[in-house]
């Protein structure tokens, strides 16, 4: 994995408040001397970018419990000079967070973000089937609303402060809970010379077997393909744009002939990153 660009430093936006997942992500991605930005959304932070009001984003793609962030492939692939350059494996460990001394039969509302509440659904619905779920901006954001015994927000354990606990372990549907992060940056010069992967997207010509078409561009070059997911395309009703990521070095010949002929055949095609 190509690092990048880490040493001269410059501002990452993500999601925040401090100490949300996307936070923990930038950090690892952007250690210092680079300054965190935290932004109220996902699309403030890809705004901040294309602005040069930042120099790289971060962003959440895939979560291996609720698949693919799908906002965010959107905002990759509507930003043209926007592409990923480095990627993070975050491990996520849901716990349920509230006053100290709270007990389980004391909560009536759940705060957090929509994909927090969405992987721990299982919990939710035989532990706390009565309490209200109110979604908030961010899992860090969900902790500021935790004001009574009544209230518990999800997040990770490391936001407990305050007079705050942690009054279950991992509530998520499955313990082994990941979320896979980009480093995005603007322009094609921030590209890596080499890579472990390769991501981009595409929509198909209307005929027949186009996707298998498409797909086998990849086959033909002896290339693994990693992901795949379809979005539909807006204004466009019918039509799909494919997200799909290979494993491949960008410097080698056949990479790079793939991505011609892929160019050359699919409809809208974008490289999104190199990572």
């Amino acid at each position: 994995m190509t690092m990048n660009g880490n040493a001269a430093g410059g501002k990452v936006a993500y999601l925040g408040p401090e100490g949300s997942y996307s936070s923990l992500a930038a950090r690892a991605l952007c250690p210092a001397p680079w300054q965190g930005v935290p932004c109220n959304s996902f699309f403030a932070a890809v705004e901040l970018l294309e602005s040069g009001r930042a120099d790289a984003a971060v962003l959440p793609v895939e979560n291996t419990l609720q698949g693919a962030v799908t906002q965010n492939l959107d905002l990759l692939y509507a930003h043209k000079d926007l592409y990923a350059v480095r990627e993070y494996l975050l491990p996520v460990e849901h716990c349920l967070i509230g006053k100290e001394g709270a007990r389980l039969a004391d909560i009536r509302r759940v705060f957090s973000h929509e994909q927090a509440i969405l992987q721990c659904g299982k919990f939710l619905a035989g532990e706390l089937p009565a309490a209200e779920l109110v979604r908030t901006r961010s899992t860090a954001e969900s902790v500021l609303h935790v004001e009574s015994v009544h209230d518990a927000a999800i997040a990770g354990a490391h936001m407990c402060e305050g007079g705050l606990a942690v009054l279950t372990g991992n509530i998520a549907d499955e313990k082994k809970n990941f979320t896979h992060f980009l480093l995005v940056k603007r322009g094609r010069e921030a590209l890596p010379s080499h890579s472990s992967r390769v991501y981009f997207a595409a929509s198909c010509p209307h005929e027949p077997g186009a996707l298998l078409k498409m797909l086998q561009i990849l086959a033909v070059y002896d290339l693994n393909m990693t992901r795949i997911e379809s979005r539909p395309i807006k204004n466009r009703p019918g039509e799909y744009c494919f997200f799909i990521e290979f494993e491949g070095d960008a410097a080698d010949e056949g990479v790079s002939a793939a991505l011609a002929r892929l160019a050359q055949y699919a409809k809208d095609f974008k490289l999104l990153g190199l990572y």
